[in-house]
């Protein structure tokens, strides 16, 4: 099958919420981890690959994108979407907008659009402003990400000092009038040489306008909902097919591992929530720093997984600071990643079947250290993260990789239940 639409995740959480999204129309999608190294075949009409780029510095995160844009295009794809956090998570750098205009040029376009809206978690943009619930961005707990604190609400002046083109805005007085005005005001935009334009979108209704108004842009950008209407307008016009067979949840043994190193405030919420389920083991930047993972491992060795243990490195700002402070705020991240990397191995080796993972950058160490190349997705556990199941060094196991802020406090609970009834 030729691939219609060819996206690409700056992060593994990011990623998986995408496709989640795009399955849920009941149309084949096939989501990849980092770019394959072999050329595309039997692909899917949806292909996903997923990057760990987010913080990557910009030359890097550039010429990733570009190679997993280029094997896209191999696969037949003549649309594509970049997907990032729908919190807009970047610095002054980048890496969301280097990373478009380079897309762009490789294209040949002279226009994309940016929302990271997803309104079924609280996500909104209203007049080019960005809201996390009822708060303005830099009014939300993302004030105090440990890698990208967002202390900006406004995505334009947020996105113009990360590219070199003009930026617009297509308000939510346009997208109101429908797919006509919205695709009209772009065009009004484009004239104008205007380059970049973040689009409005309050409700799922929006979601729908702005779909149909880029239907023929070759480059969209944004978080995963605006992307989610795409596969139920190629249904409609007869262009696919709902005919995905469905994934079933393989027999798989109880044994589990929750791991968590997202200091989102949700997910602070949930791990506390859990710890008073199962037993539980904090890791410290600082005893990793100096120690190394080797008490953790013994720690985790020690249980009986199917009593689903939590290890989390998971904590306030405050802490998370003093460990910056005391380690830098790369190696602070790097000590935790490769913990819970190895970590992951460990209740692989153990038995452990099942695993819940919290955080983008942990998703990627996790990933990555299991050796997973290509996931398969399953149900929603919450909306934007679905269970996926891979195989690692032989086994087949069930994977679900949270972003920081996503699901409800009873998170890691409800995603071993949700496995035991899908």
């Amino acid at each position: 099958m030729s691939t219609y639409l060819g996206c690409i995740a700056d992060d593994f959480t990011g990623a998986t919420d995408l496709a989640g999204l795009l399955a849920r129309a009941g149309v084949k999608v096939s989501l990849r981890i980092g770019v394959p190294e072999t050329p595309p075949r039997n692909t899917a009409a949806f292909e996903v690959i997923a990057l760990k780029c987010r913080t990557a510095p910009v030359a890097q995160a550039v010429a990733e994108t570009r190679a997993a844009l280029a094997w896209l295009r191999a696969a037949g794809a003549q649309r594509f979407f970049w997907k990032y956090c729908s919190t807009f998570d970047s610095t002054p750098q980048g890496n969301i907008g280097p990373v478009a205009e380079a897309l762009m040029a490789d294209l040949g376009t002279d226009q994309t659009i940016y929302c990271p809206a997803f309104p079924e978690n609280g996500r909104a943009i209203f007049m080019g402003n960005l809201f996390v619930g009822q708060q303005p961005l830099a009014e939300s707990p993302m004030k105090d990400h440990p890698l990208t604190p967002m202390q900006d609400s406004n995505l334009m002046r947020l996105l113009e000092p990360q590219v070199t083109r003009p930026v617009g805005l297509a308000d939510r007085l346009c997208v109101a009038r429908g797919a006509d005005a919205l695709r009209d005001r772009l065009g009004a935009l484009a004239r104008d040489g205007v380059a970049h334009v973040v689009v409005d979108a309050v409700a799922d209704e929006d979601l729908f306008v702005i779909a149909e108004a880029c239907r023929d842009m070759p480059l969209m950008t944004g978080g995963s909902a605006v992307a989610m209407p795409i596969p139920q307008m190629m249904i409609r016009d007869g262009a696919l097919a709902a005919d995905a067979i469905r994934t079933a949840p393989p027999a798989l043994p109880r044994a589990a591992v929750i791991l968590s190193g997202s200091c989102s405030a949700m997910t602070r919420a949930q791990v506390a929530r859990y710890a008073d389920l199962a037993p539980s083991y904090r890791l410290d930047p600082l005893t990793l720093a100096e120690q190394g993972p080797d008490d953790a491992l013994a720690w985790l060795a020690a249980q009986d997984l199917e009593t689903a243990p939590l290890i989390y490195a998971t904590a306030d700002p405050d802490a998370v600071r003093r460990a910056q402070d005391a380690l830098g705020t790369a190696r602070a991240g790097h000590v935790v990643e490769q913990a819970l990397g190895a970590l992951a191995v460990c209740a692989r080796d153990n038995g452990a079947r099942r695993f819940v993972v919290a955080g983008g950058e942990s998703s990627g160490a996790v990933t990555q250290a299991l050796g997973v190349d290509r996931l398969d997705i399953g149900a929603e556990i919450a909306p934007g993260v679905p269970w996926c199941y891979c195989d690692t060094d032989g086994a087949r196991i069930a994977l679900t990789l949270k972003s920081g802020n996503f699901g409800t406090e009873t998170f890691f609970a409800d995603a071993l239940s949700k496995l035991e009834t899908t």
